[in-house]
């Protein structure tokens, strides 16, 4: 399949970046740390997207310790297991936020940053769901499926964003900065305080709040991880309004039609309606294999993420359809028949039943998806490259500050 196509090429070269962060965070605290510190630890010669793959490095040993010592995200690990991911995590975001920098005074900004770093945020949202379940036991269940559906479609909501309004815009509150800090801290917290299942208690028997009549009893016994979840989805509700808002706002000012754009929203919703229902009718997946099937639903997003970003890039058409749900069509109609036989007495035998083909048909899709998002991230990785002359990990053409360019910076910097 062709994902950039010949006549787009050019474009690549048109591509200036532009973002919008009104975190308060992140101005007055993060920047000034990424800026006057962490900068400095990153050498001249070293490339922006390997600062940003070494980051992500730090997640996957986290996964890698979180498959090891609770597979099943409802188990209490060692305290240094937790502290491990909020150290990693924070690395990551680090690494991540200083990639920006590096490029700029190396001279080696361009549209292939911008999808590598994106890229590489899509996979670590699909990891960071399954940390957090594990880090507050949430286990295998509707929980963890929740917070993923949270996740994705924040990230989903912000490419969409930036897509139609050539502006990555980030809120007040948002994912990249406050979300993850939060996340950290609650790693943190969870090595201090002893595990996941404290997560799990009362928040208001916790902090000492007595049961009055007034109180209602299921107010009064929501746990920690349940009033974070009411918390995200206020976030998430408010993020995605936000977005909304601002499309439909850029599309106006061009004398667009704004129900063009929210049409986008469409694959998204699509493959969320599969995902719970092939879950509903498949109880053993959901609560005895969620882990593989949570990475295949995420990947089924980051590959729309990164179309979506190719899109961007290439001032292409907004891309529609997401060949990695097919598979799941075929699971809930497969699933369904049995189902209706039992309900309305009419339906059709399932062919793979309701457990070991079952499992071997969720790893199935998950192969397809790690091939088909590996194949698109190489192509794409390739003809940028080719295209523009350059190396994804290497500074193929180091910058010379001859004469020329020197006064050329000088200018810019006194029409600034």
């Amino acid at each position: 399949m062709v994902y950039i196509r010949q006549d787009k090429l050019p474009k690549l070269k048109e591509y200036k970046y532009s973002g919008v962060d009104h975190s308060l965070v992140s101005r007055y605290v993060m920047k000034p740390f990424y800026s006057h510190v962490v900068i400095k630890c990153f050498p001249m010669w070293m490339a922006p997207n390997l600062i940003t793959l070494s980051g992500f490095g730090f997640v996957v040993a986290n996964f890698l310790t979180m498959l090891w010592y609770t597979p099943t995200l409802d188990q209490d690990c060692p305290p240094w297991v937790y502290a491990s991911w909020a150290i990693g995590l924070f690395l990551y975001q680090t690494f991540d936020a200083v990639d920006g920098s590096q490029a700029r005074r190396t001279h080696q900004s361009g549209p292939l940053g911008e999808l590598f770093d994106h890229g590489v945020d899509a996979v670590n949202t699909t990891l960071e769901v399954l940390l957090f379940s594990a880090a507050t036991n949430l286990g295998q269940g509707w929980k963890t499926v929740l917070t993923l559906f949270a996740s994705s479609l924040t990230f989903y909501v912000q490419t969409w964003d930036e897509y139609h309004t050539h502006t990555l815009t980030l809120g007040l509150v948002s994912g990249p900065v406050e979300g993850i800090l939060t996340i950290c801290f609650v790693y943190a917290a969870t090595a201090v305080l002893g595990g996941g299942s404290f997560w799990q208690r009362s928040l208001l028997a916790s902090i000492g709040v007595q049961n009055h009549d007034f109180i209602p009893d299921i107010l009064y016994s929501m746990a920690w991880n349940e009033w974070y979840m009411v918390y995200g989805g206020v976030v998430l509700v408010f993020n995605t309004v936000s977005s909304a808002l601002n499309v439909m706002k850029a599309r106006r000012a061009r004398g667009q039609r704004t129900r063009v754009a929210l049409l986008g929203l469409i694959t998204f919703f699509a493959a969320w309606i599969l995902i719970p229902a092939y879950l509903y009718l498949q109880p053993v997946i959901l609560h005895q294999h969620l882990v593989p099937f949570i990475f295949y639903a995420g990947l089924i997003n980051a590959y729309s993420v990164g179309r979506i970003i190719i899109s961007h890039l290439t001032k292409s058409r907004f891309p529609r359809g997401n060949v990695l749900i097919y598979p799941l069509i075929y699971g809930v109609a497969d699933s369904l028949g049995p189902r209706l036989q039992d309900w309305v007495g009419f339906g059709w035998p399932s062919a793979l039943g309701n457990d070991v083909y079952q499992v071997a048909f969720v790893f199935m899709c998950l192969g397809l998806a790690i091939g088909v998002h590996g194949s698109f991230i190489v192509d794409v990785i390739w003809t940028i490259c080719d295209y523009l002359d350059i190396w994804c990990l290497t500074i193929k053409y180091p910058y010379q500050p001859v004469k020329e360019n020197v006064e050329k910076e000088d200018a810019d910097k006194k029409g600034q």
